[in-house]
């Protein structure tokens, strides 16, 4: 898939590059960052973890996956992973961002124009996005998109040592006309 170049106020969507490495490590080693994604996110972050993953997603294939450009470097992504088989027709949204640019909209504006380059571009007729009971900020994020909770996998998830709700949200790409008639 082409990555697109999209500019926000304020922001850039863009294709990660090896160059981002050290922007990278910066921003992504925060445990109040990892604290609300997977374990694949780790913490600490290393240089290592930078290169490895840099690598993944430069070479995958169906993913959609951008870095937030701010003041003219890498502070957080955003991205939409592929499903397969049954699932083939549904992406798995995806963010983080560094925490000293938390509170600003940022991600509520990534989210959106992510989501409306997907429903406009690409095949997904459904997106979604998993997120931890602790992170009502993130749940924000997705409603002010049109994302729609549609279920709370009880006790689902164990980060550290806290087993918590994980609460699930769609929206669908008929969903998504409707709010942007053409």
């Amino acid at each position: 898939m082409k990555l697109p170049r999209l500019q926000m106020e304020g922001f850039l969507l863009r294709p990660w590059a090896l160059e981002d490495e050290d922007a990278l490590v910066r921003h992504a080693n925060n445990p109040r960052v990892a604290i609300n994604l997977r374990d694949g996110f780790p913490s600490p972050y290393t240089r290592s973890d930078a290169r490895e993953w840099l690598r993944m997603i430069m070479d995958a294939q169906d993913d959609l996956v951008l870095a937030i450009e701010i003041e003219g470097e890498a502070q957080g992504g955003v991205g939409i992973h592929a499903q397969k088989d049954v699932y083939r027709y549904n992406g798995e949204v995806g963010y983080w961002l560094a925490e000293k640019c938390w509170g600003q909209g940022i991600m509520t504006r990534a989210v959106g124009a992510l989501t409306d380059y997907a429903f406009g571009h690409t095949h997904w007729l459904r997106l979604f996005a998993m997120v931890y009971e602790q992170n009502p900020a993130s749940m924000k994020v997705l409603e002010k998109n049109g994302y729609t909770l549609e279920a709370i996998h009880r006790k689902a998830v164990m980060k550290g040592r806290k087993r918590m709700d994980e609460h699930a949200y769609a929206l669908l790409r008929e969903e998504w006309e409707m709010l942007h008639p053409r």
